[in-house]
């Protein structure tokens, strides 16, 4: 949400959720605001044709029109407005991992992202 009372609302009811062993928070804020003391942070990346390529499929299969310029322009405007805004810009925090999917496959995203969790958690918590 752009403006910041509904920001500040919206963040608190995903946290009403943190009980032990934790839980995995999906979401463009959820590292940098809404948890910021998370012991994993990953930060998952694509190029905008990727994600676009990937969202026209998805609409496609839903037999659901989709048009990928129109597709691509969205999302490149989407980046640009959540990179400016004043409130909670989009970015990687210092403390979050990078992980590019452009050519990986859903597999080996999760694969990655699992990976890099085992190495930052207890092993009673990731298994």
């Amino acid at each position: 949400a752009a403006l910041p009372g509904v920001r500040a609302a919206l963040r608190e009811r995903p946290r009403a959720y943190r009980h032990w062993p934790g839980l995995v928070a999906d979401g463009r804020d959820m590292g940098s605001v809404v948890f910021p003391e998370a012991p994993v942070k990953v930060f998952l990346t694509a190029s905008a044709e990727a994600r676009a390529e990937r969202r026209y499929k998805q609409l496609i299969e839903k037999g659901m029109p989709a048009n990928m310029s129109s597709l691509l322009q969205d999302l490149m405007e989407r980046d640009a407005r959540d990179a400016q805004r004043s409130v909670a810009p989009l970015k990687k925090e210092d403390d979050a991992e990078l992980v590019d999917t452009t050519s990986l496959s859903i597999e080996e995203a999760v694969a990655t992202v699992l990976d890099i969790a085992r190495k930052r958690l207890p092993r009673s918590v990731c298994n």
